[in-house]
């Protein structure tokens, strides 16, 4: 269980972000809860079979009803729970059962069950979901905006690079995203060419790139400053959106779309053959309002304001919960 404390004043409103610890879940209900200004707690669920595959239809894992000790609803309840991942949804409900409805729940992402038990849903817009208590926008949640506005000192690779580089951000075959090694070969020729303009490339990938797509944009990107994160030492990820002079980042990921776009540098979508319908409408949505350009194989730069949903999503929860 790991606390964390709010910037603002201490509150008396108390707040719980609940995930089975999935990254991007953890990482989006955190930004929420920081936003919102008020202490928080993450606390992690995770229930076991039969209970785990039930989810998010059945009812809580006995171990971690709450008040169980040892389970992650021990103790006294908090005011707000934000929660997001379909493991976490039961725990939601039961809290609100137990607490008598004076927990207020806070979904982020379609719950896909009891959609009118919470007391706010954001979802983004490309789920289209609807309701009196819901409500989308189309960008995610996350905590970046103000280490992008004001970075601070970068990591030592990062450092090192000229400050006119173009930086590269990898995602992975969720969603059936075609991540082979031949799209690693032409992406790789893509992005030789684009570099031209720059005095150095940097790239990281996620911890969903596969190792033969990265060990081929290793061996086949071609530049006299390069960088390639081995995933070992400090990630650069959070320096490389801060700093480059423009991204190339993977479009089968809202998450790290939504963080590019945070950054005031210009963001190009690389876009995977077969990315899911969804993310390619959300796509096709950012690149007709402007705020980012295809790939294909140059960067060069255009003027874009950053986009960053986090302070709008908790203030529209701050509204709708009456704080």
């Amino acid at each position: 269980m790991k606390k964390q404390a709010a910037k603002n004043p201490p509150s008396t409103i108390r707040v719980w972000v609940l995930t089975d610890g999935k990254a991007g879940d953890a990482v989006q209900c955190a930004a929420v809860a920081a936003a919102l200004g008020f202490p928080f707690e993450e606390r992690t669920v995770a229930p076991r079979p039969p209970w785990e595959w039930m989810a998010p239809w059945g009812p809580v894992d006995p171990h971690e009803a709450p008040g169980r000790e040892g389970g992650p609803l021990q103790g006294a309840f908090p005011d707000i729970a934000i929660i997001s991942g379909r493991r976490a949804v039961p725990h939601g409900r039961a809290l609100q059962k137990a607490s008598a409805g004076a927990v207020r729940l806070v979904m982020l992402k379609d719950p896909r069950f009891a959609r009118e038990a919470p007391d706010v849903i954001w979802a983004p817009t490309h789920d289209q979901l609807e309701g009196r208590n819901v409500f989308s926008t189309l960008t995610t949640p996350h905590g970046l905006g103000g280490a992008l506005a004001k970075p601070g000192v970068p990591c030592a690779a990062i450092a090192e690079l000229p400050r006119s580089f173009l930086g590269v951000v990898l995602g992975g075959p969720s969603g059936g995203a075609d991540y082979s090694v031949a799209a690693a070969r032409d992406l790789a020729g893509r992005l030789s060419d684009a570099g031209k303009d720059y005095a150095a490339i940097a790239v990281t990938p996620s911890r969903r790139t596969p190792q033969d797509f990265l060990a081929a944009i290793r061996r086949h990107l071609v530049h006299d400053r390069l960088f390639v994160w081995d995933r070992q030492g400090n990630n650069p990820y959070r320096d490389i959106l801060a700093l480059a002079g423009a991204i190339v980042v993977a479009g089968d990921s809202h998450n790290m779309a939504s963080e590019a776009l945070a950054s005031s540098a210009p963001v190009y979508i690389w876009r995977p053959e077969d990315i899911a319908p969804k993310i390619d409408w959300f796509v096709a949505q950012i690149v007709g309002q402007g705020d980012a350009r295809l790939f294909e194989n140059e960067a060069p730069f255009f003027a874009r304001r950053p986009i960053d949903a986090t302070p709008e999503i908790a203030g529209e929860i701050r509204k709708r919960l009456g704080l």
